[in-house]
């Protein structure tokens, strides 16, 4: 579960948006070593939260109960409106990328089948979780599948390239700033994403004192390892100028190696892949929204379970027609570097809770964290500094972003004003 949610479509592109920004190979590993490690203590947090409280929403639940309610529902709030939506339209635009390569299109055209893509998906989790549940089983057998062959035919088969370790003049490790390094850490980061919600089984695993944190360091070093291969092998095959203006980074090192029909195969692998990851996420969203809504912090038509497929299909509906939205009005960068900054807000927050809940005499999680308090500060700290150098790099779309989530405030006080909830009584 940790390596089919986390490995889906940014592997298959992110590599080209690191080397863009720091345009060295050498940096470009120790973007990836640093974003696997980040995930990895961020993973170990929501695993000490999530057997402390087992319940339906994850992150959510976790501020909720660290802070106050109203941090839950800015949470929810962000969510929708840009995070976890955001993930949604940036994986459809990626899927729609690769659908390119067997049939060329426009701009309009890659955002028209990203949005198809958005709407098959929402309908299979509309009619059933079962039916979800088997198209995301069946897409993550496919997804490790591709991650292996193109790192095995790579270094099998492929040809070593002789272009140089950087791009352009003085782009060495010595000519990349810390700013440029935290910048290409976002996109790192942003492939790595998805690692926080596995913890919203936490209620259906079995001992999941000993299963979550198990799954989630195995999970993120499966991964880590992966990615660090999987860049290997382009930088193997492709000069790094090449690696640096792809938008299909993979079907191009598969062409290197055997031509156009290895390359064929490897975007049909990629479909595959973002298609089962975007299955996933569709999924994993409304569930947040439905124990909002139970709370009474939301409408609760939007918990509204439907009588016949049992599903939050209200909830999931919503999603679909914001996240087509997201689509149409942003470019693919956009979308993740909002996803990435906004969502490191409330993980630093998250890793701040834990510190305050462990003073707390009534908190008694099933698992703690080791290197406590070390690798929760570090944690909460990284996300300050990943946050920061986004706004200071980019202070208008930050500004944008940061008032998008600070909007929520009014929402929520006006909301639990004219409304009995269980979720506001403690705010």
């Amino acid at each position: 579960m940790v390596v089919g949610t986390i490995i889906g479509a940014s592997i298959f592109v992110q590599p080209s948006v690191i080397t863009d920004q720091v345009r060295s190979t050498t940096v470009v590993f120790l973007v990836w070593a640093t974003a696997g490690i980040l995930t990895l203590f961020g993973a170990l947090v929501t695993a000490e939260l999530a057997s402390a409280f087992p319940r339906t929403g994850g992150v959510y639940v976790f501020l909720k109960q660290a802070f106050k309610p109203v941090l839950g529902f800015l949470w929810g709030w962000a969510m929708f409106w840009s995070m976890h939506s955001g993930i949604i339209a940036a994986i459809a635009v990626v899927f729609a990328r690769y659908v390119g390569h067997f049939a060329p299109l426009s701009d309009l055209g890659v955002r028209a089948v990203a949005i198809a893509g958005i709407a098959a998906l929402s309908w299979i989790n509309y009619v059933g979780v079962r039916q979800g549940s088997i198209v995301q089983t069946a897409f993550t057998i496919v997804k490790v599948v591709a991650v292996l062959i193109i790192i095995i035919v790579g270094f099998a088969f492929g040809s070593a390239s002789t272009g140089p370790a950087t791009v352009g003049e003085g782009a060495g490790i010595q000519g990349v700033s810390i700013q440029d390094f935290a910048l290409a850490l976002i996109a790192g980061l942003f492939a790595f994403g998805g690692w926080h919600m596995v913890t919203y089984a936490a209620e259906e695993t079995l001992q999941p004192e000993r299963t979550i944190p198990r799954a989630l360091l195995i999970g993120t070093a499966v991964v880590t390892v992966s990615y660090i291969a999987l860049n290997a092998v382009y930088f193997h095959v492709l000069p790094i100028d090449t690696v640096a203006s792809s938008t299909r980074v993979a079907a191009d090192a598969a062409a290197a190696v055997v031509g156009r029909s290895g390359a064929a195969v490897v975007s049909g692998l990629v479909i595959f892949s973002t298609f089962g990851a975007l299955s996933g996420i569709v999924l994993a969203g409304p569930r947040v929204y439905f124990s909002m809504a139970r709370d009474g912090l939301l409408f609760r038509w939007l918990g509204e379970i439907h009588p016949k497929y049992r599903t939050p299909h209200r909830a999931i509906i919503i999603q679909a027609l914001w996240s087509s939205v997201l689509v149409l009005t942003g470019t693919y960068r956009t979308l993740f570097t909002r996803v990435i900054y906004t969502e490191w807000i409330f993980f630093g927050l998250m890793a701040v809770g834990l510190l305050l809940l462990r003073r707390r005499p009534n908190y008694s999680p099933s698992y703690k964290v080791w290197g406590f308090p070390l690798i929760p500060a570090v944690f909460a700290i990284s996300s300050a500094v990943i946050v920061l150098n986004q706004i200071v790099s980019d202070p208008i779309e930050s500004a944008a972003g940061l008032f998008l989530v600070a909007l929520g405030l009014p929402v929520y006080y006006l909301w639990t004003g004219r409304h009995d909830t269980k979720g506001a009584a403690a705010a």
